[in-house]
């Protein structure tokens, strides 16, 4: 059974750094790609950044040049570095891995950011 999970949210003030780290209970070289998404209260769910099982990396340019994923493999663990925090950047932060034809989640990690 594949399990991610998110931590690393929490509250900050804008102009505000976080890290957030998706941890897999497996080795992360079976994924394809893994994400970060967020969601926002009301608004769909969208993409921030991937990063491929060869260590490829894209950012949205909303976050681009605020945002930076990187990966451990040693560790099983995918990050997102967050700095230059905005209040627009308020969500729940959702960490995705496809592996194959399936595709998994975690269960979130709340991100809060105060003007």
């Amino acid at each position: 059974q594949v399990q991610l999970v998110e931590s690393g949210g929490g509250l900050v003030q804008a102009g505000g750094s976080l890290r957030l780290s998706c941890a897999a209970s497996g080795s992360i070289f079976s994924f394809n790609f893994m994400g970060w998404y967020r969601q926002a209260p009301g608004k769909p769910r969208e993409l921030v950044a991937t990063i491929t099982n060869t260590g490829s990396t894209n950012v949205v340019a909303s976050v681009k040049g605020r945002f930076t994923i990187s990966r451990d493999n040693a560790e099983n663990t995918v990050y997102l570095q967050m700095n230059s925090l905005k209040p627009e950047d308020t969500a729940v932060y959702y960490c995705k891995g496809v592996r194959a034809a399936s595709s998994y989640w975690g269960p979130g990690t709340q991100v809060t950011v105060s003007s």
